[in-house]
C-alpha cells in the first residue's frame, strides 16, 4: 500500500503544513475485507501486525465509507470522484440477483429477460472510457501510474500506464495461495523502476474475496488458534484468517521496499477495502449487515493512511469520508487539475489528514436501484415477513451522526443515530420525525439532481411465497431487525401532514 502524495500548502486549524515535494501515492485496496477484520479496529483472531503498524504510523479513518456496498461501484467512485448515479455502475454485470418472483418492481435480472424487465435502465458494470479517472489527472500532472490486480471496470486502461494481473470481467475464481505475493512482486518492480517519482500505485488484491484459499501451513496455525480461542460468539474461519495474513505480509513487504528506496518519508500510503466483509466469511460486528447492504457493515470499511510529512502518527479521525473524496484529495496533493467534463462529487480531505478538521460538506450519499439476494438476508419480501434480501432498491444519506435509509421497495425508511447506535438496532424515525424529514428531503433532492434511476413499474411476475404458519406463541421481537414502518408514499414523508 502506497502513499498518496501531496504538494500544496495544507491548512490545519491556524497552522500551515507544506509538503517539501509532491509525494508518491500508494493505494492498497483489499477485496471484501470487513471493518472488524484488522487489529486497529479490534480484531483479535485475525493477525494484522503490518497493517496495524501502518495505522500506528498514520491516521485511522474510523468513519470512511465505500462508495457502494459491493466491489465495482466503489472502484468506479474511487477512480472518478463521482457517486454511482453519475457513473452508472451499481453491481458487477449490472443486473439484479435473486428470484424475480420476489421482486416488487421490474428491473433487469440475471438469467431472466423480458421487455418490461429490460426496459429499466441497464448497467453493464464497466466504467465508461469517456469518464476521466484519477490516474489520468495524475498522469497529466507528471505522475507515473500503475494499477496492479483487480480492476473490475472493463478493458480500458483509464490512464494507467501499467495495467497488470486483472481477471476477465466479472469472473471470480479461487485465488492461488501465492496470489497476493505475485501482485506485490509486480508492485515492487514498479517502485524500483519509478524510484525517482512521483508515482501513483493502485494495488488491488483479489484476496480476501471468496472462494477462500490459503497456504495450508498458515491455515493449520489458525486452526490451532481456533481450538484454544475463548471467543465462541462467532465461528471464525482459519482459511479466511490466513488470507488476511497473506495481505498483511505483503503490506509489510511494500513498506520495507519504500524504506529501502528511501521513499517512505515522501509517500502517502492508504489502505482500505472495497466494501464491507461478506457475512459468508466473517463478521462485521459491532456493525450490522455485510457486503451488499446499506447497513454499516456493508459500507463502512477499515481505512488508514500514513503520510509522514503531514499526518501525526497514532492519530484518528471520525470525519465521515467516502470513496468519491479520493480524486479531489489526490488532485490537491499532486497539484493536478480536476476534470472539467464531468462533475466531481467528492471533497478533498487533505485538511483532515493535516489536523482532523471537518469538511465543508455535511452529507454523503448512496444509491442502489436493484435487488441482491443471499448474505445475511436482513430485508423481507414486500408484503411478507420472509426475510430474503440483502439489498432492495434504496437510497441512503449520512448527515452528521444521523443516517437514513429509504427503501423504495417498501415506500418507507429507517433513521439511526450512529454515534449512539453504531449497530443500527434502534430505528428513530417515529421518535424523531423532524430529523427524518430533514434527511429525507435532502436525500430526495440528491436523487433528483443526480438523475438516480428509481424503479416504479410493478413486476407482473411478482408472486411472493405465502407467509409461514403462525407459531403457537409470539416470539420476542429481534431488536436488531425491527419491523419496517407502515408504508409511507415517497412524496408524503412521515410528519409532513401531521400524520
Amino acid at each position: 500500500m502506497r502513499s498518496l502524495i501531496v504538494l500544496l500548502t495544507l491548512s490545519a486549524c491556524t497552522q500551515a503544513v507544506s509538503a517539501p515535494e509532491r509525494p508518491n501515492v500508494v493505494l492498497v485496496l483489499v477485496d471484501d475485507l470487513g471493518y472488524s477484520d484488522v487489529g486497529f479496529n479490534g480484531a483479535t483472531f485475525y493477525e494484522t501486525p503490518n497493517i496495524d503498524a501502518l495505522a500506528g504510523d498514520g491516521m485511522v479513518l474510523s468513519d470512511f465509507y465505500a462508495g457502494g456496498a459491493n466491489c465495482s461501484p466503489t472502484r468506479a467512485s474511487l477512480m472518478t470522484g463521482m457517486y454511482t448515479p453519475r457513473h452508472h455502475n451499481y453491481t458487477p454485470g449490472g443486473k439484479a440477483k435473486g428470484n424475480v418472483r420476489e421482486m416488487r418492481f421490474a428491473v433487469p435480472t440475471r438469467g431472466v429477460s423480458t421487455p418490461l424487465l429490460d426496459a429499466f435502465p441497464s448497467f453493464n458494470g464497466r466504467l465508461d472510457p469517456a469518464h476521466t479517472s484519477v490516474a489520468e489527472i495524475l498522469a497529466a500532472a507528471g505522475y507515473a501510474t500503475a494499477r496492479i490486480g483487480k480492476w473490475h471496470l472493463g478493458r480500458d486502461t483509464q490512464g494507467f500506464a501499467v495495467s497488470l494481473h486483472d481477471r476477465p470481467h466479472g469472473r471470480e475464481a479461487a485465488s492461488p495461495p501465492e496470489d497476493a505475493e505475485r501482485l506485490t512482486d509486480a508492485a515492487l518492480d514498479f517502485l524500483e523502476q519509478n524510484r525517482l517519482g512521483p508515482f501513483f500505485l493502485y494495488l488491488a488484491y483479489h484476496d480476501v474475496h471468496s472462494p477462500l484459499r490459503a497456504r495450508q501451513e498458515v491455515v493449520a496455525r489458525y486452526q490451532a488458534k481456533l481450538a484454544t480461542s475463548l471467543d465462541v460468539t462467532y465461528r471464525w474461519s482459519p482459511v479466511y484468517a490466513a488470507m488476511i495474513e497473506a495481505v498483511d505480509t505483503q503490506v509489510g513487504r511494500l513498506r520495507a521496499k519504500l524504506e529501502e528506496l528511501g521513499l517512505a518519508e515522501h509517500t502517502l500510503f492508504m489502505f482500505s477495502s472495497d466494501n464491507g466483509g461478506s457475512t459468508y466469511s466473517t463478521t462485521n460486528r459491532p456493525l450490522k449487515g455485510g457486503k451488499g447492504s446499506f447497513f454499516e457493515g456493508g459500507i463502512r470499511v477499515p481505512t488508514c493512511i500514513a503520510w509522514p510529512a503531514v499526518i501525526e502518527p497514532g492519530s484518528r479521525s471520525a470525519v465521515p469520508l467516502t470513496s468519491v473524496d479520493l480524486m479531489p484529495t489526490l488532485a490537491e496533493i499532486a497539484g493536478a487539475a480536476l476534470p472539467t467534463g464531468q462533475p466531481v462529487d467528492g471533497e478533498s480531505f487533505v485538511a483532515v489528514l493535516a489536523g482532523g478538521r471537518a469538511l465543508e460538506r455535511e452529507s454523503i450519499f448512496w444509491h442502489y436501484p436493484l435487488y441482491l439476494a443471499g448474505g445475511d438476508r436482513l430485508l423481507p419480501i414486500y408484503g411478507t415477513e420472509t426475510r430474503r434480501w440483502r439489498a432492495v432498491p434504496s437510497s441512503a444519506i449520512r448527515k452528521g451522526d444521523f443516517k437514513l435509509i429509504y427503501y423504495y421497495e417498501y415506500d418507507d425508511y429507517k433513521l439511526f443515530d450512529l454515534r449512539e447506535d453504531v449497530s443500527e438496532e434502534h430505528d428513530l424515525a417515529a421518535k424523531m420525525p423532524a430529523r427524518a424529514d430533514e434527511l429525507l428531503t435532502e436525500l430526495r433532492a440528491w436523487v433528483r439532481d443526480t438523475g438516480a434511476p428509481v424503479p416504479n413499474r410493478p413486476n407482473p411476475a411478482f408472486a411472493p411465497l405465502p407467509p409461514p404458519a403462525a407459531p403457537p406463541a409470539a416470539a420476542p421481537e429481534d431488536p436488531g431487525n425491527p419491523p419496517l414502518h407502515a408504508n409511507v408514499p415517497p412524496e408524503n414523508p412521515r410528519g409532513a401532514s401531521g400524520g
